[in-house]
């Protein structure tokens, strides 16, 4: 196992996903990888009103947000499954977050795109792990709660693909409990992988209502990566200090939650032997399911299923 740094340069950046470049990093399964990244929206700066874009889009592979990678995995083989593990997320000292005007199906729903755009300018924090703003004179503070909103690897060989939806192999996932200390596990749709990263966000509810999240560079990202032979996947999961996620991604937000449920489903038979009727009965008392985000087109839903769920349950039956 080895320990990579990448620096925050020109030729580490890319924005798309895709194996028709060279991969700028190439490790082996359990070695560990530390960089930065610049905000989704390609900027870097000690705030908000000095931030700067050093760093120039290099034509079609560069359309989305600014991503480190692609990362080419020895052992990657279509089919088997990638867990990436996120050993530390520490934000940058600036974020922004802009809502109305932009013409997205909800602004349209909530009559906000005749309303000019809004953007708040965050500091953040972090020693006191905190985000404050002002808003018509009135600071509001948040306490920060850091991930990356964008990994993933290309749907299929060849071609450029967009950072901009979430896929059953990754992409803008935007989940808010991909945080320091979690396993997110994607299939891997292409051999090696090339997987990229980026897109912070220094804190975001469910659904990231506005189109954003308190968007942000982060000053570091450390990750370990696992290939893993005996888990098949058809969609993300992931394992976090919250409980077991499972994910669906849709246009229509019904098949996403049904996705969601069916892999949380095959997830309670691996983990406690139940069929498909027993682990929704049992999980339709503990199961949690969640909009991951209504904004990127493709809409998300996550299935979370509490570490603590059938301690609680047992306990709930125990005093009935």
């Amino acid at each position: 196992m080895s320990s990579h740094t990448i620096e925050l340069t020109q030729e580490n950046l890319i924005g798309s996903f895709t194996n028709e470049v060279t991969p700028i990093l190439s490790v082996k399964s359990g070695d560990s990888i530390r960089f930065q990244t610049l905000d989704a929206g390609w900027g870097t700066g000690v705030s908000y009103a000095e931030r700067m874009k050093p760093f120039d889009r290099q034509g079609e592979k560069d359309g989305g947000h600014a991503l480190i990678g692609p990362i080419y995995i020895d052992e990657a083989k279509q089919g088997q499954t990638l867990e990436i593990v996120f050993n530390e997320i520490v934000p940058g000292s600036y974020g922004f977050t802009s809502a109305g005007e932009y013409p997205n199906w909800q602004n349209q729903k909530l009559h906000l795109t005749e309303i000019e755009e809004l953007s708040l300018n965050w500091t953040l924090d972090r020693q006191t792990m905190s985000g404050t703003c002002e808003v018509h004179g009135k600071s509001f503070t948040v306490s920060l709660s850091p991930f990356m909103g964008v990994v993933g690897m290309p749907p299929e060989s060849g071609g450029i693909h967009t950072t901009w939806p979430p896929r059953y192999c990754g992409g803008n996932i935007d989940c808010k409990e991909l945080v320091q200390g979690s396993k997110l596990y994607l299939p891997i749709p292409v051999d090696g992988g090339y997987l990229a990263i980026g897109d912070g966000h220094a804190r975001q509810g469910d659904g990231e209502v506005s189109c954003q999240a308190i968007e942000c560079p982060m000053e570091v990202v450390d990750i370990t990566i696992n290939v893993i032979d005996d888990m098949i996947l058809t969609n993300p999961r992931a394992h976090t200090p919250f409980g077991w996620l499972t994910f669906g991604f849709h246009e229509d937000l019904n098949e996403a939650t049904v996705q969601a449920l069916d892999g949380m489903l095959n997830l309670m038979g691996e983990l406690y032997g139940l069929d498909r009727v027993e682990a929704i009965a049992l999980g339709s008392a503990v199961i949690d399911l969640r909009i991951t985000q209504i904004v990127n087109g493709v809409k998300g839903v996550h299935a979370v299923l509490p570490h603590d769920a059938f301690k609680l349950l047992k306990a709930c039956y125990t005093s009935y």
